[in-house]
């Protein structure tokens, strides 16, 4: 697997204290993505790592998987090395290890890994396909078939909104969407903008003026909560 950092971090990344690998590869270019440096396939910076050599690291890391935690495996995109990320899973599943993944959704094989992800994080930049793929360079098509998937599986789904200035900021677009859900397994976070990976990009940082307000994020969550809809912050 091609992994391009690791660290320990405390309930961003799943529930608990956690071993967090970010994989080196994605397929969407979201034009405010914070970690550029993980979108190409290949990059210099990016390690070769057997599974069975991070599957043995995840055991001796067990026991400062405090407060609920395991691992948990982001990108780039963690799903589009499914095949090593599926079997490696299982194996932690049957170790009695918890695991997370943070995935913009997008990948098929999603719903073979279900069974063995114990905490979901998916994002959705926008309900809209045509203005997703604009943003993001890719639809959204799948993305909302697999978060369907999970709500009506009743397993963990932690879903993020990235609010972003001038592209996604109508709360009641996202609040209708998912209130035709039952939501009873899920929670919403709503994460503002930033340019904290802002220095990553290679090329032109094409965003301008994307921040949002206070109040945006307490409309949003005011409205996500009138409708049932349990908002978090992590």
């Amino acid at each position: 697997m091609k992994i391009l950092q690791k660290g320990f971090n405390y309930s961003q990344d799943g529930p608990g204290n956690r071993l967090v690998y970010h994989l080196q590869g994605c397929n969407f270019r979201c034009k405010w993505c914070s970690n550029a440096d993980a979108i190409p396939i290949e990059n210099p910076a990016a390690k070769d790592i057997t599974v069975n050599d991070i599957y043995d690291e995840i055991l001796r890391s067990r026991m400062i998987f405090f407060d609920g935690g395991g691992v948990t495996f982001t990108g780039g995109e963690c799903t589009l090395q499914s095949a090593e990320l599926l079997p490696l899973l299982q194996k932690l599943t049957e170790s009695g290890i918890s695991t997370c993944i943070e995935t913009n959704g997008s990948i098929p094989a999603l719903r073979e890994m279900a069974q063995f992800i114990d905490y979901l994080i998916i994002d959705l930049k926008h309900p809209d396909n045509e203005t997703h793929t604009e943003w993001t360079g890719h639809s959204n098509t799948q993305t909302l078939e697999n978060i369907g998937f999970f709500l009506n599986s009743g397993r963990r789904i932690h879903i993020r909104i990235p609010l972003i200035g001038g592209v996604n900021i109508c709360p009641e677009r996202f609040a209708e969407y998912f209130s035709a859900f039952d939501t009873s397994n899920a929670v919403f976070e709503f994460l503002p903008y930033h340019e904290y990976g802002k220095d990553k990009w290679q090329g032109k940082y094409e965003m301008e003026n994307a921040f949002v307000s206070a109040e945006t994020v307490d409309k949003f969550t005011r409205i996500f909560n009138s409708c049932g809809l349990k908002t978090v912050k992590t």
